[in-house]
């Protein structure tokens, strides 16, 4: 039997990170070209760097989720073997795409805020003839693909748990005599 409270605590911990992967999308750095006084030489300026923690924020979330799931699953690696049957061949195969998507999702976040707490620090030169200014900045959608794949991963999680609870308790032992019955044949 799942239990209904580790779904929940999952469940929260990936609308958390989904939330947060949002808000980082929306809050992306930006930058502008500014001049300096003598308007000598021109550089980026770039806004608020929030959208990096919430980012980070969304990886550890969903990190810890995850974490929770396989925990509890002991990730097919210790305890008895699972009954055979769909339920097994189900959370075999969700268990396969549950570390796909986390792992897609994970390095969405990752690189997304890395990227993010990136800012270039060149500057360019009038007198110099440089070459143009610019301000480089994140890629919009990196952190909406990684609220995605938490999309999927809180999903697919969820159903591999059931799958894995059903394939752990599996079905009634056969409760009638261990041996064939021989009554006297007529």
């Amino acid at each position: 039997m799942a239990s209904k409270l580790l779904m929940i605590t999952v469940f929260l911990l990936n609308l958390i990170a989904f939330g947060l992967a949002i808000a980082a999308e929306r809050r992306r750095s930006t930058a502008k070209i500014k001049e300096d006084s003598e308007n000598n030489f021109s550089y980026c300026i770039y806004d608020s760097d929030i959208a990096t923690g919430f980012g980070i924020g969304a990886f550890l979330f969903l990190l810890a989720s995850q974490l929770i799931i396989m925990l509890a699953s002991r990730c097919f690696c210790c305890g008895k073997a699972l009954s055979p049957g769909g339920s097994r061949a189900c959370a075999v195969l969700l268990f396969i795409i549950c570390w796909v998507t986390f792992f897609i999702a994970e390095v969405c976040l990752l690189a997304g805020s890395v990227r993010n707490a990136y800012h270039t620090k060149y500057r360019s030169s009038y007198l110099i003839n440089d070459k143009p200014l610019s301000c480089e900045t994140l890629r919009k959608g990196v952190f909406a693909a990684g609220a995605a794949f938490i999309f999927f991963t809180s999903i697919i999680s969820q159903f591999y748990y059931v799958s894995y609870s059903k394939a752990r308790g599996g079905g009634m032992p056969y409760a009638g005599e261990p041996g064939v019955g021989m009554a006297a044949y007529k």
